[in-house]
């Protein structure tokens, strides 16, 4: 662990060198001739770079990266919830529906206040609520490893989504601001992180806390307070790098208003295929190892591997789709990312155990590339409402994966988890409905 301390600290410090490099660049690059450059200061003295109109106009990548780090921190401490499934089944006695309770605690919590939070930052930005937020999640942790009884693993998952619900609000926000305009790549690189934690959870787990049980997972609370220090600098980048209220709030109101119904529209079509990606993606981070498991007769750590193998597959198409959605625009990977998937979700239940893992990479990389298009088409539809929009659409991720968990569960208990995976083999058919989903120009919004 001293090791990792280390290494961690090494990460940060060169972090901080990259940030002040881009600092002085940016502030050399507005002087005007004869005046001398400014002396880099020292890192951890000012993490990031400063000057509104740069932050407007180029990507600060180094900004992009370390909320990607961040995220990726949040989502490998939030995969272990699922990741430990099969431990506490065993250890209480657990049926599919209290796993599925489980995950819809979890999933609500980080649902609910989503929005909310959104609402609120969007009137007053709070870019060190997301230091609070995984405060939360380092809270959840610690009783997740001390948990004695079903009702406090409950609390600690209600703990753990609450802390999920106060970061991405205000993080998505961030990851916007230091975009440069590449809002889908921002985006994606955003993602990336996020998807990587969640691959690298299962797998943690699987070397870590089942061979040393439940109260092992008192280690990641590391990462928690990594994570945090991270945060206060990222906020207080925003802090220097606000861009003043904007004038046209209410122009970018009438212009809602003026397309309410088409709007309305795409947004109700967004919902319906965010609950189509979510609801699949809830059955395979859920229920995914059982299968193996039940089907193929494979043990516990063959089947977080390959659980590994179909999330880490997640950022590969994430970066790809949003590249490509800056390029050839939003509708068209939307397309290809809920539909594309069609046919191999209706082959995945037939198949060996070697064709199994490789269709589910195969899926994990089309879906991926839908929620960064999804989210930045939304934000671009419904423009002054960035943090209102994050908070919906990452909260419908979780409030529809955790309603779809819990009904699976049931499912899963009445019939089989294979059942399971032949019903939701069909929901990527719901991706006929981009048909319906107006196509928004660069710098146009509904």
């Amino acid at each position: 662990m001293i090791g990792c301390g280390l290494a961690c600290r090494g990460l940060l410090w060169q972090m901080a060198a990259s940030f002040e490099a881009v600092r002085v660049s940016t502030m050399a690059a507005g002087l005007p001739p004869g005046v001398p450059h400014p002396t880099p200061e020292k890192p951890m003295q000012k993490l990031l770079p400063t000057g509104t109109s740069a932050a407007a106009s180029q990507t600060a990548l180094p900004v992009l990266l370390a909320l990607s780090l961040s995220h990726m921190l949040n989502d490998v401490m939030q995969s272990l919830v699922p990741a430990i499934y099969p431990i506490i089944k065993t250890s209480y006695h657990l049926d599919f529906g209290q796993i599925g309770l489980i995950t819809f605690t979890f999933q609500l919590c980080a649902s609910l206040f989503q929005p909310l939070v959104g609402i609120y930052t969007d009137r007053k930005p709070q870019p060190y609520s997301m230091v609070a937020g995984m405060g939360f999640t380092l809270v959840g942790l610690l009783l997740l490893s001390r948990a004695g009884s079903y009702p406090m693993l409950l609390a600690a998952a209600a703990l753990i989504g609450t802390g999920s619900s106060i970061f991405h609000p205000e993080a998505t926000r961030m990851a916007r601001m230091a975009s440069g305009g590449r809002h889908g790549f921002a985006q994606s690189v955003f993602q990336v992180g996020g998807q990587a934690g969640s691959a690298l959870g299962p797998l943690l787990a699987a070397f870590i806390v089942v061979p040393r049980g439940q109260r092992s997972i008192v280690w990641f609370s590391l990462a928690a307070l990594f994570a945090m220090i991270v945060l206060v600098q990222i906020g207080d980048w925003h802090k220097r790098n606000a861009p003043p209220p904007a004038a046209g709030k209410s122009g970018a109101a009438r212009a809602i208003g003026a397309r309410r119904k088409g709007t309305a529209l795409a947004v109700g079509v967004l919902i319906l295929l965010m609950f189509s990606k979510s609801a699949y993606t809830a059955c395979l981070s859920s229920y995914y190892t059982f299968y193996l498991m039940a089907r193929f007769d494979v043990g516990v750590q063959t089947s977080q591997i390959l659980l590994f193998l179909y999330l880490v597959a997640s950022p590969v198409g994430s970066l790809i789709g949003g590249h490509l959605g800056d390029r050839i625009g939003r509708r068209k990977i939307i397309w290809f990312s809920i539909l594309g998937a069609l046919p191999f979700t209706l082959l995945l239940p037939f198949v060996s155990l070697f064709w199994t893992g490789v269709l589910t990479v195969i899926i994990a990389m089309i879906m991926a590339s839908a929620f960064p298009a999804i989210l930045v088409y939304a934000i671009d539809l419904l423009p002054g409402r960035l943090g209102m929009v994050a908070g919906l659409f990452y909260g419908l991720t979780f409030g529809l994966g955790a309603l779809s968990a819990a009904a699976l569960g049931v499912l899963a208990d009445v019939s089989s988890v294979t059942a399971v995976f032949y019903l939701c083999a069909f929901l990527p058919l719901l991706g006929l409905l981009t048909w319906y989903l107006p196509e928004l120009r660069r710098g146009e919004t509904a």
